[in-house]
């Protein structure tokens, strides 16, 4: 008989105290060094991502708004319209709307988001992913505490959200615009970390509910939309249900107005019991396994899961399923802002954006950028869908899948339909949500018709992006980035191009630039066809690559 660990894995009454928290904690600091390596440029990207885009953002509005009076009709729009006041908050400060304020209304509630889901994948990543993966599994085996993997994701995020909320203090205080204090800075920043403690602290809850990874994120990333909406619904309502939102409470703070602490310690109180739940379920269940049943399924599987195009849209059924609904309502609260911008005629800024897009009305060129935006946030979704065989070969399970008589050209093509399949869907919904809108709140009919062809124009852009992913996946695996730098490139082409009026040629080099800003500019189908055709070609290239080479791991 062999002794398993020479490490205590049980815990009697006579063990001190200090003794049983420093074993169920054992290796704790080693997983956080390990998880620091892990996230070396993970992190990074995120830190610098998020607050390049505040501070920018930020930095841009002394010139957009150069005078008190054109603050002041900024007021006005979100003092009266309902649909800005659910986008952006319940307005501080709008009886003298200082830049301060404006960044407390316009940029909080909705950018604190993006720290919450750094937060979420954070900890999804170092806790759930690498039990359902085995990993965790192996380091357990070590003399590794129960406590040690949720305690290294938690230090890990933290410290992360902490230097989140630092980055954008100092960058905002930095600027030196007008009413952006450091006060006010400190308050904007720790308003970030406070609002990605929580939901860290969230996920650390979801995490221990179900044993996959994917569904943790999405219960998390589920919670943070539900966070949004009832903020929303209570700001526009004004009837207090605001305060059940974390986000609610980190927009409360007033940055730059109201300069209020005790919101965010309301936030970091909750976060510290949410921890304390997490803790207490991990307790409670096995290695891999999650607290919720997995529920049965059938006796046999339906025809359609025995085909691989079957197989792969089950897989990203959910996905398509949420994405649909994101994007629908997402259109709908851009088209019932669409009144807002008549506002906006008289301000030099806005007219020079309206010059640099085609010299269409004000409302007509919104739109158009709109469009474009939601474009780019439908190919999000081509391109992970494109990119689940990554996934999947570096979980070892297409290694099984593949040793059947299923050709490899066959398995990744079927995945790759749902990816643009799937895009081209996206685009119809965020066509209709923002037509619909747009023409209810206008009273233009024909402009739901000329938003949804333009929306859906943008197919062939979505499919070259996602064919990127597919053809750097098929020929070097690692460079799979590839297809994200082409949509950070069309983000900064669609926001700054025209603005700062950049060489035609770097113009061109984003495949959206090539598309009709429909209502704006007529229809003309060769650019679309060309961005098709090179798609195709490069798909060809994915798929050529693909069936030549080693699976990793293999």
């Amino acid at each position: 008989m062999t002794t398993a660990a020479a490490f205590p894995t049980g815990y009697d009454r006579a063990t001190a105290p200090g003794d049983r928290i420093g074993a169920l904690l054992a290796g704790t600091g080693t997983l956080i060094r390990f998880n620091l390596r892990r996230d070396r440029i993970r992190l990074p990207l995120w830190l610098a991502g998020i607050t390049l885009t505040q501070v920018s953002g930020a930095a841009s509005y002394p010139g957009i708004y150069p005078t008190a009076a054109d603050r002041q009709s900024q007021a006005v729009v979100f003092g009266e319209n309902p649909a800005m006041k659910a986008m952006t908050g319940p307005g501080y400060g709008l009886e003298d709307y200082t830049f301060g304020a404006m960044m407390s209304n316009e940029y909080l509630s909705m950018m604190v988001i993006l720290g919450a889901l750094m937060a979420v994948f954070m900890v999804v990543r170092h806790t759930r992913a690498e039990e359902e993966t085995g990993r965790a599994e192996l380091v357990r085996s070590s003399v590794v505490g129960r406590y040690a993997h949720l305690t290294a994701a938690l230090t890990v995020t933290a410290l992360a959200s902490i230097m989140l909320g630092v980055l954008i203090a100092v960058g905002m205080g930095s600027l030196g615009i007008e009413t952006v204090d450091w006060k006010g800075s400190c308050y904007f920043g720790a308003a970030y970390t406070v609002a990605a403690l929580v939901f860290a602290a969230i996920a650390a809850v979801t995490v221990q509910i179900t044993e996959y990874g994917r569904a943790a994120s999405g219960i998390a990333g589920g919670l943070i939309g539900a966070a949004y909406v009832i903020r929303a619904i209570g700001d526009v309502a004004e009837n207090g249900l605001s305060w059940l939102s974390p986000i609610g409470w980190v927009q409360a703070s007033g940055p730059y107005v109201l300069d209020r602490a005790w919101p965010l310690l309301l936030g970091l109180a909750v976060a510290v019991v949410l921890v304390a739940c997490g803790y207490a379920l991990n307790a409670r269940r096995d290695l891999g396994a999650g607290l919720r049943v997995g529920r049965g399924g059938a006796a046999t599987a339906s025809r359609s899961l025995g085909t691989p195009l079957g197989f792969a849209w089950r897989l990203q059924r959910s996905s398509v399923l949420w994405w649909s609904l994101v994007m629908v309502l997402a259109g709908l609260s851009y088209g019932a802002a669409v009144d807002v911008m008549q506002s906006y005629e008289d301000n030099e800024m806005i007219q020079k954006m309206v010059e640099s897009i085609g010299g269409a009305s004000l409302t007509e060129a919104w739109i158009s950028m709109v469009i474009a935006l939601l474009a780019i946030v439908c190919t999000v979704f081509a391109v992970i869908a494109a990119l689940r065989p990554s996934r999947e070969e570096n979980a070892g399970r297409a290694e099984s899948v593949l040793a059947t008589g299923l050709s490899r050209t066959r398995w990744l093509a079927c995945h790759l339909g749902i990816a643009m399949a799937g895009g081209a869907l996206l685009l119809l919904l965020a066509g209709l949500g923002l037509g619909g809108g747009a023409a209810v709140i206008s009273g233009d009919s024909e402009l739901f018709w000329n938003v949804l062809g333009a929306s859906v124009a943008y197919a062939p852009a979505l499919w070259l992006t996602a064919a990127v992913a597919v053809a750097a996946y098929g020929l070097l695996p690692r460079a799979t980035g590839l297809a994200w730098a082409v949509l950070g490139y069309a983000v900064f082409i669609v926001y700054f191009g025209g603005l700062l009026q950049l060489p035609a040629w770097t113009l061109n080099l984003s495949p959206y630039h090539h598309v009709p800003m429909m209502p704006v500019a007529d229809f003309e189908p060769l650019p679309l066809v060309i961005l098709a055709v090179i798609a195709a070609g490069l798909v060809a290239v994915g798929l050529v690559g693909f069936r030549r080479r080693d699976l990793r791991g293999a």
